[in-house]
């Protein structure tokens, strides 16, 4: 790295990022007057290859007490990539090192009763920033009658949550309003989920610093069940805190319905929720402030992180290089996928291991949806969601199928959540015992305190009669047969009654239970297995043991749309330490044998066939 009068260049050689060869990148410097718009992409590098593009990005930290008087006006950098003919030219912004002080970029998040709203408005005299809420926004464009306003009345109106792309386009709006008014922002509870931070960072909207009020639940409790609301004037006062003035005012003082302590509770699980969902993508620039103090002494500690912050007292530069390889050679599959937890026939797992699988299995689901496939299996078969084994749990299966109707749900779909209910008649009715009570668990489990449930997602059976025209998708827990009894007639029937709108069955055991006669094991049954064998796999999980045993895992085989079928071997490495590594890939789902050849370094037979006494005189003949 040199610095000149001209500004900047760099070359950084990419084989470190990424296992496959690739050019080195040369940066050079652009100038701008402007260090906002800089944070704008003025072009965009390659094709658009829809979910088959792979982005790795790597950063670069230096002093600027020793280059900033030649970096002058730079605020930005030009990126090539040499001899590569896919990509094109690219600006990347360039965090200006200035003597003066910056606009401030800040977002502030905290529970309901944390003093948030305070906070904000301090914040936002003291440094003249533009104050955005997204529910004031987003109620003030439906006021104003704006084409974003009523694209969000007509979800509003249907009971629909708003798509988060019209959220977005709001919140840029205003952005872009307040760096030309005031060159400052303070973004207060936006973004709340992964999905809306990844579509601020798409426009490159990044904080410089997001504040987060931690203050114990029971003080949030506490701080709510004492709010009294006046109807006259619009004041909030508390019992405790801020009693009324007046006799008179405190008898005309409202209760809000919501400021119960067990509606309390279940926002602060939301909250929590939403902070732990963005966590990750602002991870470097999140700092925690205590909020259970005078509201004076919480500002004189967030006025100093700003002051500091706009004051530049950090006298760094940070140059973000965006590098792009080639989308061919990477698969999309591994965009957040970090590797195969350990541990796994310790049972039960703990939240942070259900959790991985969760979001391992939703990420595939979502881009199987979204690239138009309507027929879609996963099959997970860890330990936990293993009929067969004695530590199954049923609430691990009940947890996947909440997370995967709230991956859809949050995107403003409307989701109906499905299990098979009794079927046969009389005598010979029955339901399968992994099943049994399923339903009215779905109905009374925890579906979060915004109404979600009723609304975005419901409950419902399998069978035809279930499609509902205002279902956008149906997502059917582990359809199976039973002794005597047949579901994937009812699973054809809703199938067919769905249409183009996606149907997808978690854990399906659909293969024929013979009954007494033997009748599943003969009428129909060719008919039946192609249509249960229709449905296209979109995520495939399960450990791999030497046959008939459960102990020691040997790997795991793992299929993620779009990649492959990966082979993963189990290592021990130090004693009660283990690793899982990727030793074979398949496009199609592997036989026994092609996973025990993986496994055990035997060779396949196209490559026995090159070896031994015939094989030296193949070899002479070929």
């Amino acid at each position: 790295m040199t610095a000149t009068g001209a500004g900047l260049s760099l070359a950084l050689n990419t084989a470190a990022a990424s296992p496959y060869p690739s050019p080195p990148v040369v940066l050079q410097p652009c100038v701008s007057l402007n260090s906002q718009r800089t944070s704008q992409w003025d072009s965009v590098v390659g094709e658009n290859y829809s979910n088959k593009k792979k982005i790795f990005k790597a950063f670069s930290t230096f002093s600027s007490s020793s280059s900033s008087s030649s970096l002058g006006a730079t605020t930005g950098l030009s990126l090539r990539f040499p001899h590569h003919q896919r990509c094109k030219e690219k600006r990347v912004p360039l965090a200006q090192a200035s003597a003066g002080k910056e606009p401030l970029r800040i977002m502030i998040s905290g529970a309901p009763a944390s003093g948030k709203g305070t906070q904000c408005e301090l914040i936002a005299a003291k440094y003249g920033l533009t104050h955005i809420s997204a529910g004031d926004l987003l109620r003030a464009e439906v006021a104003a009658g704006t084409d974003s306003g009523n694209k969000a009345q007509e979800y509003m109106q249907k009971g629909m949550l708003v798509p988060d792309e019209i959220v977005v386009t709001m919140v840029k709006k205003k952005l872009l309003e307040a760096v030309d008014q005031s060159g400052g922002w303070l973004l207060d509870g936006y973004p709340r989920s992964l999905s809306q931070a990844e579509a601020l960072d798409a426009l490159n909207i990044r904080p410089q610093l997001f504040i987060l009020l931690d203050v114990p639940d029971e003080v949030l409790v506490q701080r709510s069940v004492g709010r009294r609301y006046d109807p006259v004037t619009g004041k909030i006062y508390h019992l405790m805190y801020a009693p009324p003035e007046t006799p008179e005012i405190a008898a005309r003082l409202t209760h809000r319905l919501d400021d119960t302590e067990e509606k309390v509770k279940l926002r602060l699980q939301t909250h929590k929720a939403n902070v732990a969902a963005v966590t990750d993508s602002y991870k470097d620039v999140i700092t925690h402030v205590d909020g259970d103090r005078p509201k004076a002494e919480v500002f004189t500690e967030i006025d100093k992180l700003l002051s500091e912050l706009q004051e530049g007292e950090t006298n760094k530069v940070v140059i973000g290089l965006i590098i792009v390889i080639d989308p061919l050679l990477i698969k999309c599959s591994q965009d957040s996928w970090k590797g195969i937890p350990t541990r796994l026939n310790t049972c039960p797992y703990t939240s942070e291991m259900r959790s991985y699988f969760y979001r391992d299995v939703c990420e595939a689901t979502q881009k199987a949806v979204e690239d138009g496939h309507h027929k879609l299996r996963v099959q997970i078969t860890i330990p936990e969601l293993d009929p067969e084994v004695d530590v199954h749990r049923i609430g691990t299966l009940l947890e996947l199928m909440r997370e995967l109707a709230f991956t859809f749900a949050n995107d403003g779909k409307r989701v109906r959540v499905c299990v098979q209910g009794s079927m046969g008649e009389g005598i010979f009715s029955g339901i399968p015992l992994q099943l049994a009570g399923v339903r009215r668990m779905l109905e009374v489990m925890d579906w979060g305190s915004y109404d979600a449930k009723g609304t975005f997602i419901n409950i419902g059976a399998v069978g035809a009669n279930e499609v509902q025209e205002e279902d956008d998708m149906f997502i059917l827990t582990a359809p199976q047969n039973a002794v005597g009894n047949c579901i994937i007639d009812d699973l054809k029937a809703m199938v067919n009654a769905a249409g183009n709108r996606p149907v997808i069955i978690v854990n399906p055991r659909l293969k024929d239970v013979p009954g007494s006669g033997g009748v599943m094991q003969t009428m129909g049954r060719d008919k039946r297995m192609e249509f249960a064998e229709s449905f296209y796999t979109c995520y495939n999980f399960r450990l791999l043991y030497t046959s008939g045993t459960l102990y020691p895992i040997l790997g795991a085989l793992r299929m993620a749309y779009p990649g492959p079928y990966e082979v993963h071997k189990r290592f021990d490495t130090t004693p009660g330490h283990e690793e899982y590594s990727v030793i074979a890939t398949f496009d199609h789902e592997p036989t026994r044998s092609d996973i025990g050849d993986a496994l055990y370094g035997r060779l396949k037979k196209s490559e026995v066939a090159q070896t031994g006494f015939w094989g030296f005189f193949t070899g002479l003949l070929n």
